[in-house]
């Protein structure tokens, strides 16, 4: 086995604590949005079967928290909640942010009280997609440039907090994943 599957395994068990259960299923496909490399990869299991380059973060850069209005994007363990095709962004495909690790920080930092914590462990519980208008902020996802200036795309971190890809990248990208999908954000 190579060093590169080496790493993916140890990052499916890593991120196996914060709720992502790693599948023996090889076909399974998620995302993998590795953001030093600025790259989201399409993953069936440890192997890579396509990756975009260029992606685009945050105007705050990559996090393992975030509040509303920082522009961060966050680190973790997420699934594809819902899709907006009629997006600005040209498609949207919207993540289950925050994660109950997200939560539970920001209930220990007091940045939330129990009564948000508990309204965001029970919809992730029932399969809803989280509270978006706490103070950890919502609306996370991975889109297009859509009405953006696509040279700022190529030249800064723009999003206010989501992970962005050129609109034919995204289009490419929807042939592969569906609401459901594990997307890994680090």
């Amino acid at each position: 086995m190579t060093c590169w599957r080496h790493g993916i395994l140890a990052l499916l068990g890593l991120f196996a604590g914060f709720g992502a259960v790693a599948s023996a299923d090889e076909s399974r496909v998620w995302l993998f949005v590795d953001s030093s490399q600025r790259t989201v990869s399409v993953m069936k299991g440890d192997q890579r079967v396509e990756m975009f380059r260029g992606a685009a973060f945050g105007r705050g850069g990559v996090a393992p928290f975030r509040r509303e209005g920082d522009g961060k994007t966050p680190m973790g363990v997420f699934y594809i909640s819902w899709v907006n095709t009629d997006s600005p962004y040209h498609r949207f495909f919207g993540l289950d942010y925050p994660a109950a690790s997200h939560a539970e920080e920001a209930l220990r930092g007091q940045a939330i009280d129990e009564r948000t914590y508990h309204a965001i462990l029970d919809a992730r519980r029932r399969g809803k997609v989280p509270p978006q208008n706490t103070a950890l902020g919502g609306h996370i996802g991975i889109h297009g440039v859509g009405r953006n200036d696509p040279e700022d795309h190529r030249l800064f971190d723009w999003t206010l907090g989501c992970v962005a890809l050129t609109d034919q990248q995204i289009d490419d990208l929807s042939g592969w994943v569906s609401l459901g999908t594990m997307v890994v954000i680090q």
